[in-house]
């Protein structure tokens, strides 16, 4: 396996009970310390495709590499290496949000010294300051985001799986939340793979992203090369392109 991968998929099948397809021969690369996209329209598999990355689904066919380690065979220590943050992830709202800090970072550390550290980092990373001695019912839905995107990179993974880390969120909240994914990636050399509606967001994001239709990577590149491929001005542009739904530009 090569060492500068931090993630290897080849040939994932995922069906479902009563013969849902989700993926159909999914393959594709993440390198170390990339920013990958992987977008497409709805039901095209990207969230399937998180999980089993993440251990929480086995593939019906295929395999997975999380930085050489098979998620199958070796789900325990793959999930050593990584933090996944879902789209409907939560934390529990009795909890202050410094109680669910610590709650984490002792899932992922026996250390004390290694604790405060986490509670230390996900502090700094979240800019929520005194309002993490409030419970968590009480936080906006921005703040809910920052607090859990903030405790997923303070346990230090290697890498970062996000399913819509900016969904439903306004405009000032979204930024934040990209400049948080985008200094810790390139400070730390955290990898992140993540999915997204918002083609904005994976254009300023990503070195690279997947366009998944069907189950299937069909196109793939860094941001700007898509555009010159596809004559496009933006990545919305080529996705509209690529799913059929524009004519594509000159080549």
């Amino acid at each position: 396996m090569a060492e500068n991968l931090a993630v290897r998929v080849e040939g994932l099948v995922k069906v479902y009970p009563r013969g849902v397809r989700a993926l159909n021969g999914l393959s594709f690369t993440v390198n170390e310390g990339e920013i990958y996209g992987l977008v497409g329209p709805n039901g095209a598999g990207k969230t399937t495709t998180l999980r089993i990355l993440a251990t929480l689904l086995k593939p019906t066919e295929g395999r997975v590499y999380i930085y050489g380690h098979d998620v199958v065979k070796e789900s325990l220590e793959v999930r050593r290496l990584l933090s996944y943050l879902p789209e409907e992830a939560s934390a529990p709202r009795e909890m202050k949000g410094v109680e669910f800090i610590e709650f984490i970072a002792k899932l992922r550390y026996t250390n004390p010294r290694d604790i405060a550290q986490v509670l230390e980092e996900a502090s700094r990373i979240s800019g929520l300051g005194k309002d993490l001695e409030r419970k968590v019912k009480t936080y906006s839905k921005g703040m809910k985001r920052r607090l859990l995107l903030a405790t997923m990179l303070a346990v230090r993974p290697r890498l970062a799986i996000l399913d819509e880390p900016t969904s439903g969120l306004d405009v000032e909240q979204s930024l934040r939340i990209r400049s948080i994914i985008r200094r810790y990636s390139r400070s730390l050399g955290v990898t992140v793979l993540l999915s997204s509606h918002n083609m904005l967001e994976v254009e300023r994001l990503c070195d690279r992203i997947g366009i998944i239709i069907k189950g299937r990577i069909v196109e793939e590149g860094s941001p700007q090369e898509l555009k010159e491929k596809y004559g496009a001005e933006t990545l919305e542009d080529v996705f509209l392109a690529v799913t059929g739904r524009r004519e594509a530009g000159p080549r």
